[in-house]
């Protein structure tokens, strides 16, 4: 495998570019291929039989591109379908992302630690299986919200709505009332609404999510596999989607390396 080949990312739509900004912060020399599945978007109601094939056909489009890595960059993608994929495509390493709850629960003094996330990463086996071991091993308890409808305004362009807002305060308030010191969120599309977020819960309360930490570990592991990109050349970017490509557009960086287009 050819340390010059792509780094590959994807997720149910634009939320896994605030993991791609994070790899690509960190390591700048490297190639990149992020896809958006966002004509299946969102992923978090979807049975996990329907996350698996998703996630699987997500893979082979990745594959046939050559990648050297595939970043699981979705929540809900990553605890209902990373074990299969992994077992699966052997050949290939994956990386797959997870609320931060662990460091979340390190850190909390109150020991409530609210986590906004859909309902298929709220309810995989993998989450609750984390979550339970957290509670009974630290004496966390988690407030957990599902952030049903948050995805699909991210998706229509619609962050600064009224309606986004009303949705937030929904779900932020009744766990600030419970004295969360933390809160974890569990999907990449959720970043975008951290300025929102901040308005509306005191300034005590930390925010976490885990765009930094998948970067890190991306890099570990090409590391470790002899695979990290020591080109000088510029490198090269690309986005594609499969559905609405103008809001990918919407959410792209303005940088001349970068190209757009349909799958």
């Amino acid at each position: 495998m050819k340390k010059q080949a792509p780094i590959g990312l994807f997720d149910s739509g634009v939320g896994g570019t605030t993991i791609w900004k994070e790899v690509v912060a960190l390591m700048p020399n490297e190639n990149t291929l992020f896809l958006a599945d966002n004509k299946n978007a969102p992923y978090g109601g979807k049975t996990k039989d329907e996350i698996i094939a998703l996630c699987e056909r997500n893979t082979e489009c990745l594959l046939n591109n050559d990648v050297k890595i595939i970043v699981l960059a979705c929540n809900t993608g990553t605890t209902n379908a990373i074990s299969y994929l992994r077992e699966k495509y052997r050949h290939i390493p994956f990386i797959g992302i997870e609320p931060a709850i662990k460091p979340a629960a390190l850190g909390s003094v109150t020991k409530k630690i609210g986590v906004l996330a859909t309902q298929g990463t709220l309810t995989s086996e993998l989450f609750q299986k984390n979550s339970n071991s957290l509670a009974q091993n630290n004496g966390i308890e988690f407030i957990e919200r599902v952030g049903e409808g948050l995805v699909k305004l991210i998706e229509s362009g619609k962050i600064n709505s009224p309606e986004m807002t009303i949705l937030l305060k929904k779900y932020l308030y009744p766990m600030v009332e419970e004295g969360i010191d933390y809160l974890v969120l569990g999907c990449t599309h959720y970043p975008y609404l951290l300025p929102q977020i901040k308005q509306l819960i005191p300034e005590n309360i930390q925010v976490i999510d885990s765009g930094y930490a998948v970067a890190r570990q991306t890099k570990n592991i090409l590391s470790q596999n002899q695979l990290l990109n020591g080109a000088t050349e510029k490198p090269k970017h690309r986005w594609l989607a499969n559905g609405n490509i103008e809001i990918l557009k919407e959410f792209a960086p303005d940088r001349n390396d970068l190209e757009i287009s349909m799958l």
